[in-house]
């Protein structure tokens, strides 16, 4: 009985042609059309897809995207910043909402009816005879406030701050962190400032959310051991403006400053095997201290 001749090995994809090159992560027989260059021979697509899939994605040393080096979330805030600006501009119809009124030598601009409806305000009478404030529901302003601002100057003033202290957070922590810190240190200072303000004193600026910032550059930049000697002046100088400057929300910047920090403490030091986990515990453990104070606050104001 004769023997069969060799079969010449065909593509695995392409049947019709024959190949003697072969995939070098499963063995099988691949045309030029199917070669994939790899760190050693050729690959056939279905082993160069398998690849992309079972490698992890590359995390910044905190857990989060690297996606932070191009600072989206840093520029969408000061874009959503600006943005109610103008809306609160337009809304004064004529009024001082750009210049004028009081603070920095009337530099601050005055409120406007977008900032009457969005700041922080604890419970007072408007001019129409109505109720309003956190402590008669408007829950609301514990939020919106840390986007609006009295005046121009006001809003350069943070945004810049924004701009410097974003940008470098946002790269070592990611997107998602870093809004998470930005929103928590603001609404930490604006719950400090519902509790301790005079009930009828309306605040607002994202003042509360750049010292929250501040805090968590100085401790996010200690965990990676670089020098922190050129933070500390500028943090500082903010907190000599904050305590000698009329106007200025003493209780908003420094319950931002403490709460950002308290975040950035939970984002920096969380166990590298359970990150995530301590992460969203600890940021959601804040927000429900932050809750507990809102509520201790409103209870207060509706007995008096």
């Amino acid at each position: 009985m004769s023997e069969s001749p060799p079969t010449t090995p065909v593509c695995y994809r392409h049947p019709g042609r024959e190949t003697y090159v072969r995939c070098s992560r499963c063995d099988r027989p691949i045309c030029p059309d199917c070669m994939r260059e790899a760190s050693v021979g050729h690959q056939c697509p279905e082993c160069v897809n398998e690849g992309r899939r079972s490698v992890r994605p590359a995390r910044t040393a905190f857990g989060g995207g690297t996606a932070g080096r191009h600072g989206y979330v840093t520029k969408a805030l000061i874009a959503l910043n600006v943005l109610l600006m103008l809306l609160s501009i337009a809304s004064d119809r004529g009024g001082d909402a750009a210049v004028g009124g009081s603070g920095f030598g009337g530099l601050m601009g005055g409120s406007t009816p977008l900032t009457n409806w969005g700041s922080v305000l604890g419970l007072a009478v408007f001019p129409d005879g109505t109720l309003g404030g956190v402590a008669d529901g408007e829950w609301y302003r514990l939020v919106t406030a840390m986007f609006l601002h009295y005046g121009v100057i006001h809003l350069l003033l943070n945004m810049w701050a924004l701009w410097v202290l974003g940008r470098s957070l946002e790269a070592n922590l990611g997107p998602l962190r870093f809004g998470a810190l930005y929103l928590i240190a603001g609404l930490g200072g604006n719950v400090a400032a519902y509790l301790f303000s005079a009930q009828n004193s309306a605040t607002a600026g994202a003042s509360t959310a750049v010292f929250g910032l501040f805090a968590a550059l100085i401790i996010i930049e200690r965990k990676l051991g670089r020098d922190i000697s050129q933070v500390i002046p500028i943090l500082v100088i903010n907190l000599v403006f904050t305590l000698t400057v009329p106007g200025i929300s003493i209780p908003g910047h420094l319950g931002g400053l403490v709460v950002g920090g308290a975040m950035a403490l939970v984002l920096a030091y969380a166990p590298r095997g359970r990150r995530t986990m301590v992460q969203v515990a600890g940021g959601s453990i804040i927000l429900l201290i932050l809750l507990g104070l809102v509520l201790f606050r409103t209870a207060q104001l509706l007995a008096g």
